[in-house]
Formats: C-alpha cells, sequence, structure tokens
C-alpha cells in the first residue's frame, strides 16, 4: 500500500512513540483513529519480534478488532487499575498540550481511557498544531438519543453551529449507542469554561475537549523530523 505524505508523517509520529513509551509488562491503551491505527501496528510488530508482554485495552470495537489482528492481548477496561501508557491521535493541539478530539467517533470511551492513564502520549503530524482550539476543527459533543434535537438547541446557544453527523447517509452511532453532534466555533478561547458549559447541558455526555490529559505529544514535521512537546 503507498501511503500519502500526511500518512507517512502520521506513521513516523507513531513508530517514534511506540518504540519509546511501550515496555515490557505494562498496561497499554490503544487509541482510535488513523494515526493511532500505526502505533497499534508497530505496537504488534514489537510483541512480536522481541517478545512483549503486554496487556491492552481499547477506546473503540475497531482498534480492538486491529489490536487483535496485529497479535496484541485485548481485555475488557473493567477489572483493568491504572494503564500505564496510551497511544492516542488528536484533531487539534494547541501551545498547552490541550486537545479536539473525537473526529473518529471515540470520544467517550477515548476520554475514559485517557483519565485511567499515567502517561498519556498523543501522536500527530505537524498540521494538528493550532494557536486556538476550534478554529480548524469542529468540537464533537456526544449526546443522548433522547431528546437529540432539544439537545442541538441548547449548543447552539452556546454559540456554535451544531451539526448531527451522519455516515453513509444514516446517522451515526457511537460504540456506546449515542449521537455525535460537531460543534463549530469561531474558536474556543476559553475551553475550560466552555467545557463546563457543554457538561450542564441535560443531554450532553461528553464532550471532545481534553484538557489537561495529555502528558507528552510526538509531532511528526514535513521534513520527517520529530518533535516532542512536553506538558509543563
Amino acid at each position: 500500500m503507498t501511503l500519502s505524505n500526511t500518512d507517512k508523517l502520521k506513521k513516523i509520529a507513531a513508530e517514534a512513540a511506540a518504540d519509546e513509551y511501550i515496555k515490557d509488562g505494562m498496561v497499554v491503551g490503544l487509541g482510535t483513529g488513523s494515526t493511532a491505527f500505526f502505533a497499534i501496528k508497530r505496537i504488534g510488530e514489537r510483541v512480536i519480534d522481541e517478545g512483549l508482554t503486554l496487556t491492552c485495552v481499547s477506546t473503540s470495537e475497531k482498534s480492538a478488532q486491529h489490536g487483535r489482528s496485529c497479535g496484541l492481548n485485548i481485555v475488557p477496561f473493567e477489572g483493568t487499575d491504572e494503564i500505564d501508557v496510551t497511544i492516542d491521535g488528536a484533531d487539534e493541539i494547541d501551545n498547552l498540550l490541550q486537545l479536539i478530539k473525537g473526529l473518529g467517533g471515540a470520544l467517550l470511551r477515548e476520554k475514559i481511557i485517557a483519565s485511567a492513564t499515567k502517561k498519556e502520549i498523543i501522536i500527530a503530524d505537524r498540521s494538528k498544531l493550532v494557536d486556538i482550539l476550534g478554529v480548524v476543527s469542529p468540537l464533537p459533543v456526544e449526546t443522548l438519543r433522547f431528546g437529540y434535537e432539544r439537545t442541538k438547541y441548547a449548543l447552539e446557544e452556546l454559540g456554535c453551529v451544531a451539526t448531527l453527523r451522519t455516515k453513509d447517509g444514516e446517522i451515526f452511532i457511537t460504540d456506546g449507542g449515542n449521537y455525535i453532534y460537531d460543534c463549530k466555533f469561531k474558536n474556543i478561547s476559553q475551553p475550560h469554561i466552555l467545557e463546563s458549559r457543554l457538561n450542564n447541558i441535560p443531554g450532553v455526555i461528553e464532550n471532545g475537549l481534553f484538557l489537561n490529559m495529555a502528558s507528552i505529544a510526538i509531532i511528526a514535521n514535513n521534513d520527517g523530523s520529530i518533535e516532542t512537546i512536553r506538558r509543563t
């Protein structure tokens, strides 16, 4: 398979993280999305080549299937204690390592896994870096199906345009059986305040603002070099 330039950069960042931060005996969180796909593949290669013993939990059914196909031991999150490392992608990353995630449709499980992780490693190409969140990407918000139209009204009262996510002409349904609104704000200059307001809307289950969760971001630059950004 011939990779696009963007996919080549994703692969570089993913493999760098998997090589540096995955150690024998760890409990590892597997992210969701196109960049995490390469990380899962590389972790599987290391398990086969180096005989690593890992216990893995997944942020989506799709990633769990991919992990199993790569030879990883996937276990339920229930009954799992603290996760040593999670490697996942992001849709936007600001200079404080605050994130927008969820365009892959797994934001609820991603946030639950991230909250149980000692070290959350974010992998991305340089196009994901932004000065202010929300300028490029919409903010995914997972909602209950019940009353979802009323939830849209409440979301738009916060100053966004909320679009119900669809796939192949049908409403997209998450692994948890919920809907997602992609909320386009002009920008998100006060993410902590917005997060609080979103969480106070009845019907909102979770939002794609991942604040103070990432420990490190591994960024692949256009020339193929790697930049490591650490949260201070």
